[in-house]
């Protein structure tokens, strides 16, 4: 059967996504067609009731995380966060009972992490502690990692964050100063800024990918860290959704490759 599926956002017009799937398509022999939908969170729930049965599944990006996980039955991962990023239909799109919410950020970055070399037992810190930091953070739980430092603007968010880490058996602390690993989820400025006490990490991950480089991805690179950028996390996440959706594996070196030429064909 020829499937469809789609990603859901707003705005949309700027997402990889239909590159990356595409590609999975291709690559693993697949008709299937892919494409954008600008939706909003108040208007999740019609869009989903309003798809045929020839829908197999969604990928769903920023702001209809949140409002997607009462569509359908969530995993552990968006149970815990409260947040999803990619919908399976079993059934009818109408049916919640039949559709399965999942979390493919989380296993994104792991699967990141773990390709530039991790070690668990480094010193590891990340900025910010919002939606994308609770996921490294509870990423990096299930890598083994037993203590991050998180260093925010609001220590109130971080000491939330701790109790929530408290559960899923990692340790955390607010914080700032060198460390071996450092994971970013804050705006490019304010990376840039406290990136000046970076030291000499072995590892940064900066998981914006425009505009590139970021100043902190500058900084890095001078100081011979291996960096990881945010079109290894949308590289890394969709082969999650492309497992879901087909049945089947993708290699991430495809999806990797599909980002690059999705990013050139937008900057030419």
């Amino acid at each position: 059967m020829t499937w469809r599926c789609g990603v859901i956002g707003s705005p949309i017009a700027h997402s990889l996504s239909p590159d990356l799937h595409r590609a999975a398509y291709q690559w693993l022999g697949l008709d299937w067609h892919y494409e954008r939908h600008d939706v909003t969170a108040d208007h999740v729930a019609d869009f989903v009731a309003g798809l045929t049965g020839s829908w197999r599944g969604l990928s769903v990006t920023m702001p209809c995380k949140r409002a997607i996980v009462a569509l359908g039955r969530p995993d552990a991962v968006t149970t815990a966060l409260g947040v999803g990023n990619t919908v399976i239909f079993d059934g009818s799109p109408s049916d919640a009972a039949t559709t399965r919410v999942h979390n493919t950020d989380v296993s994104g970055i792991a699967l990141v992490l773990r390709d530039q070399g991790l070690d668990a037992a480094s010193a590891i810190q990340v900025y910010g502690n919002g939606a994308t930091a609770r996921s490294c953070v509870y990423a990096l739980a299930g890598l083994g990692v037993r203590r991050v430092v998180v260093r925010a603007r609001d220590d109130g968010k971080t000491r939330q964050l701790a109790e929530a880490g408290a559960d899923w058996g990692i340790e955390v602390v607010p914080g700032a100063g060198p460390a071996d690993v450092v994971v970013s989820t804050v705006p490019a400025a304010v990376a840039g800024q406290w990136g000046a006490d970076l030291g000499h990490p072995y590892l940064v991950f900066d998981v914006l990918y425009d505009p590139w480089p970021t100043p902190l991805a500058g900084l890095a690179a001078a100081r011979g860290a291996r960096v990881a950028t945010g079109l290894d996390l949308l590289a890394a996440q969709a082969v999650g959704q492309v497992e879901l959706m087909t049945g089947r594996t993708v290699d991430f070196a495809v999806l990797r490759r599909a980002a690059d030429q999705g990013m050139a064909s937008r900057i030419n």
